[in-house]
């Protein structure tokens, strides 16, 4: 069976809906068609809204709902729930920046990671975008998107900066493995590499985050391949994996993909120095500058 995978992700409030629709109408034991005529609706249409392609409004699922013969106010109002934050996610903070987002898949992204409950990241040549300094960020921003403007790129390092405002309000949990070749690289700009050695120092309980420092000692790992981020959602959702690469951002969901990318994290934490002899690493980088 080919891997799922796709670019672009739906809400993990859609994810959910659109599962539970299909799941109904298969018990209900009817076929799209026999669905979308009953409740005069496109087949094609009923076909993106069950596979989460597509969001949907609160009479189209009242309807499906009546012709399943869900009649369980609780049950319903549990459903109609899912599509409201599906809706309100749809005018996400990041909106009034989509000109700028729009340009990459990071729109998507930034659905998923709003939605998380935890991340587990692996940092292979850079700081996590969550942990980054306002420094840190427009200097990468700058020098891996030479095609925006000096406007776009502040304009996203303000996204990146309210992520990070976001994640604390929220109390989202993260767990960084973060390679010492990511500030290895910083080795050019002192100031910035000791702003960005504070701002880790700093991260201390309990702000929901744990760092650990994969030194280069470790030796080839299976972080090799490059970085990843590893998002939990609340149940039932299922994890994702995100990845970047140079044209294009890749979403997996598929249980045999996340999987692998879980034990590759455990890996890499079992190889990383624990999170104290971390802490008194960075202190030693700082004080080398």
């Amino acid at each position: 069976m080919a891997r799922k995978k796709f670019l672009v992700p739906q809400s993990v409030y859609r994810r959910q809906l659109s599962s539970r629709l299909s799941e109904l109408r298969e018990l209900d034991g009817r076929t799209l068609a026999e669905v979308a005529q009953v409740i005069e609706i496109r087949q094609g249409s009923l076909s993106r809204i069950e596979n989460g392609d597509r969001g949907t409004t609160p009479i189209v699922v009242r309807a499906l709902l009546d012709c399943y013969g869900i009649s369980d106010a609780q049950a319903r109002e549990e459903l109609l729930d899912l599509v409201r934050a599906d809706q309100a996610q749809r005018q996400p903070w990041w909106r009034k920046h989509s000109a700028v987002i729009n340009t990459t898949q990071y729109g998507g992204y930034l659905a998923l990671e709003d939605s998380a409950i935890s991340v587990r990241t692996y940092g292979a040549m850079l700081v996590p975008g969550l942990l980054q300094t306002r420094e840190y960020a427009h200097l990468v921003i700058t020098e891996m998107r030479p095609d925006l403007t000096e406007r776009q790129v502040v304009e996203l390092v303000e996204v990146r900066m309210r992520r990070q405002q976001e994640r604390v309000a929220k109390g989202l949990k993260m767990w960084a493995v973060i390679d010492e070749a990511a500030l290895a690289r910083l080795s050019g700009s002192p100031d910035i590499l000791g702003g960005q050695l504070e701002h880790l120092l700093a991260i201390k309980p309990p702000m929901n985050v744990t760092v650990q420092l994969l030194p280069f000692p470790a030796g080839i790992h299976p972080g090799q391949y490059g970085s990843f981020i590893h998002m939990e959602f609340a149940a039932p959702n299922p994890d994702v994996v995100w990845v970047e690469s140079l044209t294009n951002s890749v979403c997996f969901e598929d249980e045999g993909d996340v999987d692998r990318y879980a034990e590759a994290f455990d890996h890499l934490r079992a190889r990383a120095l624990g999170p104290p002899q971390s802490r008194t690493r960075l202190r030693s980088m700082l004080k080398e500058l």
